[in-house]
């Protein structure tokens, strides 16, 4: 089953390839979306793919940044289909 996920990431989140690396993940793992700073120091992330596919992604994320991330507010949305691929965001 296909679905999205908004995710807001806290802590030591910007200035240490938390996006390129959120991207890398997510390209590897077939999901789309984006990814971007907030100007709040967080980093906002919303995905879509299959369902496993997402836990991998923030699995995966948890592992590879745990060292940078605080906290982590996931919210589990209905899939749209408006993505055709993942991107970083600047604005």
């Amino acid at each position: 089953m296909k679905k999205r996920i908004h995710v807001y990431y806290s802590g030591r989140v910007q200035g240490v390839g938390f996006r390129f690396t959120a991207e890398a993940i997510a390209i590897d793992l077939g999901v789309y979306g984006w990814t971007k700073n907030l100007p709040d120091g967080r980093v906002e992330l919303v995905c879509e793919g299959k369902e496993e596919d997402l836990n991998k992604l923030l699995d995966r994320i948890d592992k590879q940044l745990s060292g940078y991330i605080r906290r982590k507010d996931v919210k589990w949305q209905p899939y749209s289909g408006e993505f055709k691929d993942f991107q970083i965001r600047f604005f």
